[in-house]
């Protein structure tokens, strides 16, 4: 388990591209994508100015409901979403929450759910950087 619970690895791939591969990679998988949030957007309404910054918030509740089942705060972690980010040198990264770090907080008992949920998120990262 990360100490900090996230995950962070670089891309080998622009920022678009990354994204563009992510949600490629979201929906081969048939997980469904709840939001994409581009806080771009928001520093830009408000005068502000951000380098790239998208999370995507996605899921299924067969991977979600049985963390929840076991400590249903963790509700307030799912659904699962992935960070991409481009640093002040113009690298790409994505960061994500680590599945044992959000059971390890709620106290939850779901070795299995979060051995699933690990390769699902790993395979994901993958996909979108490699």
């Amino acid at each position: 388990m990360n100490a900090n619970g996230l995950i962070t690895r670089g891309s080998a791939h622009d920022f678009g591209t990354t994204l563009s591969r992510l949600v490629a990679a979201l929906a081969s998988k048939s997980l469904t994508i709840f939001a994409i949030i581009e806080h771009g957007e928001g520093a830009a309404q408000a005068g502000l100015e951000l380098l790239p910054t998208t999370v995507v918030i996605f899921g299924n509740a067969a991977g979600g409901t049985p963390l929840m089942q076991s400590a249903q705060t963790a509700g307030i972690d799912l659904p699962l979403k992935m960070l991409i980010w481009q640093d002040a040198k113009g690298a790409v990264h994505l960061s994500y929450n680590d599945p044992a770090w959000i059971a390890a907080r709620h106290g939850a008992d779901a070795e299995k759910t979060v051995a699933a949920l690990t390769a699902a998120l790993a395979a994901l990262a993958d996909a979108a950087a490699n």
